[in-house]
């Protein structure tokens, strides 16, 4: 009981307290979530994405072992939701939003944080950590679009629009410019490190900002469908992560280390991630359901991750 405690507070409720923050800011002075999203969406994410992937030194075999996993792991994800989303004969907009508050993960303003708070800023499970953000962040803003637009707009409008996106940029440009060791210059780079080293804290506190602008519904369909998201989500995840790093033990070419596996492992257990109520609010597709996932997952993360920490014995 005593380690599960000191993991809740050394690890957990530091997150949580940046979060009330944002709550309490937003009940104070009303902020405006809209502008705060734009900051963390077109500046301060493909910042830290680009600046990670361009000073991260990640070998070859841990790109192709972590982007192996990541595919299972989706793969499974995804059976699994459908035969839910089947079982309950959802309607296309309630589909949609479903498999975004499952398959979209807040591996960023969540996972980062988390992730050098339990394994001490290690190097190893940092850059396995980056990569999983990394496709955490490429997936809803091209699969992501697809999936809430696909019932209600063109496939040319649907391109146009993920064409938009910076952080589809930021990917190529971070692997690039690290491959070929170019040299940012510096009236350039102080400015991507601010940038940079803003998003987790404003990530966090927009994460509060949203999360207090929202009102748990008890209208009994949507609420069960809640809980069968947060279900999938927090207690599916890290199943199936533990699954996927088994079969990939089971084989010489991919297997992982302990530590790779706890981070992934760990890494497949935050929350739902806010690119779902993002993408909800700007195309119009069940916004209120998106945003309750994404509460409800939050509030119960602070259990179900410190739970799955210390059955990790990290």
């Amino acid at each position: 009981m005593n380690i599960f405690l000191s993991i809740l507070w050394n690890n957990i409720i530091p997150l949580s307290v940046m979060i009330a923050l944002g709550i309490t800011l937003h009940r104070v002075f009303s902020l405006d979530i809209k502008t705060l999203s734009k900051l963390n969406f077109y500046l301060f994410s493909p910042a830290i994405i680009f600046r990670l992937l361009y000073t991260t030194d990640i070998s070859l075999e841990a790109v192709v072992k972590v982007l192996s996993f990541f595919a299972v792991f989706m793969l499974l994800q995804y059976g699994a939701l459908e035969a839910v989303i089947r079982f309950r004969g959802l309607e296309k907009g309630r589909r949609a939003a479903m498999r975004n508050s499952v398959l979209f993960y807040n591996s960023a303003n969540y996972g980062i944080p988390l992730n050098q708070l339990v394994f001490s800023s290690n190097p190893i499970t940092g850059s396995v950590q980056v990569l999983i953000m990394m496709m955490q962040s490429l997936v809803p803003n091209t699969y992501g679009i697809y999936s809430v637009n696909s019932h209600q707009s063109s496939g040319r409008d649907i391109a146009r629009t993920i064409l938009t996106q910076p952080v589809i940029y930021a990917i190529p440009l971070g692997f690039l410019f690290h491959g070929f060791d170019v040299t940012i210059p510096k009236a350039l780079n102080i400015p991507l490190d601010y940038l940079a080293n803003a998003f987790i804290g404003t990530a966090l506190i927009t994460l509060g900002v949203q999360l207090g602008g929202m009102k748990l519904s008890f209208r009994h369909l949507m609420l069960k469908d809640i809980l069968l998201s947060c279900g999938l989500r927090l207690i599916g995840g890290p199943l199936l992560a533990l699954a996927v790093v088994w079969l990939m033990n089971t084989m010489t070419w991919s297997s992982v280390d302990s530590l790779v596996a706890k981070a992934l492992i760990v890494s497949s257990a935050v929350p739902t991630s806010l690119s779902s109520v993002l993408l909800a609010v700007e195309f119009d597709n069940e916004p209120e359901f998106a945003s309750q996932a994404v509460l409800v997952s939050t509030t119960l993360s602070i259990l179900t991750v410190t739970l799955v920490i210390y059955l990790l014995h990290v």
